[in-house]
């Protein structure tokens, strides 16, 4: 096992060097410095001058790869690239363009991302296979057709639907929650319990027929089928092998769900006035702010390498012809 980590870990390191040189490119090489400067002045006729002190205050008046003013190994190191990108591999993110330290942002704001995340993400997986193999159990019953229409209907309605449909059911019309805010402390749960209903209700259609639709194919395979010939009961055959032998797939699945857990949901935290990670992103896009929107795409993409070395963990645990392999 542990050679078997070590290997994705190799297998890691160069995929993150890529992602970061082409980040590094996006935003040092197409959208140049002087292009940053021009941006946050706000200026048609911005003068050069201004522009020079814009980037030597905020850190941009360096080369990009090699500092022929310097001797030694500052040639290298102080540079862009290093100063910007490789920096970010010891998680030092540096001041945004507005002078916050961003590390003391995400740790700030990374409670309030998983507070929503966390309960959104173990309920759903629970909520959303448990519907899947309900329908899966009675297909081809009026119940089965009933449940994927519902999921149908569900997937065809926009996400911003159930939002405003949830802030003016459970905000505006029952009173049962605040429409929007934050406050931490014990009575956060009172912000955090509409956004996760929200996003529970707007995930279950295409969860639910994704879910099903691999039960379905497992159903039809010839182990199910064996062990239908010997006796076993459906109850059994579905929760005992024809689940165990789909996880492969929902593992996949839950990949891509694990940065979001620590970025938080765009949406969902921008429309409920939620302080998170996701929030904290939008709001440096609409600002222009690249320090931070560099930052947060390096640990979104830091934080799926991870998700996917775990996933590559759990294969073992799942299936023993993967640990065999």
């Amino acid at each position: 096992m542990l050679n078997y980590l070590l290997r994705r870990v190799l297998y890691a390191i160069p995929i993150l060097l890529g992602v970061n040189l082409l980040t590094f490119a996006l935003f040092f090489m197409v959208n140049t410095p002087d292009d940053m400067a021009r941006i946050h002045l706000g200026v048609k006729r911005v003068t050069p001058e201004a522009i020079a002190r814009w980037k030597s205050e905020h850190g941009y008046d360096k080369p990009l790869f090699l500092n022929e003013k310097v001797e030694g190994a500052a040639r290298v190191t102080d540079t862009l690239f290093v100063d910007k990108s490789l920096k970010l591999f010891v998680f030092d993110f540096g001041a945004s363009d507005d002078g916050r330290d961003i590390a003391r942002e995400i740790k700030t704001r990374m409670g309030p991302s998983l507070a929503i995340a966390l309960p959104t993400f173990f309920v759903g997986l629970l909520s959303y296979i448990s519907f899947a193999l309900l329908l899966t159990f009675f297909r081809g019953t009026s119940l089965d057709a009933g449940g994927v229409i519902l999921c149908v209907a569900l997937m065809s309605i926009s996400g911003l639907f159930y939002v405003i449909g949830g802030q003016y059911l459970m905000g505006k019309l029952w009173h049962w929650f605040p429409i929007s805010g934050w406050q931490p402390g014990g009575d956060a749960w009172k912000f955090l319990a509409m956004p996760v209903v929200v996003s529970l209700v707007a995930g279950i259609g295409d969860s639910t027929r994704f879910y099903r639709a691999l039960f379905l194919e497992e159903m039809g395979k010839d182990y199910v089928r064996t062990a239908r010939a010997k006796g076993l009961s459906d109850v059994r055959v579905l929760f005992r092998h024809v689940l165990g032998n789909a996880m492969i797939p929902i593992l996949t699945g839950v990949v891509v769900v694990l940065p979001r857990l620590f970025l938080g949901s765009l949406i969902i935290e921008s429309f409920f006035g939620i302080p998170g990670l996701g929030s904290y992103t939008i709001d440096a896009i609409q600002s222009q702010d690249f320090a931070i929107v560099r930052s947060m795409v390096f640990l979104g993409s830091f934080l799926y390498i991870i998700g996917l070395m775990l996933t590559d963990v759990s294969y073992t645990l799942a299936d023993p012809r993967v640990r065999l392999e």
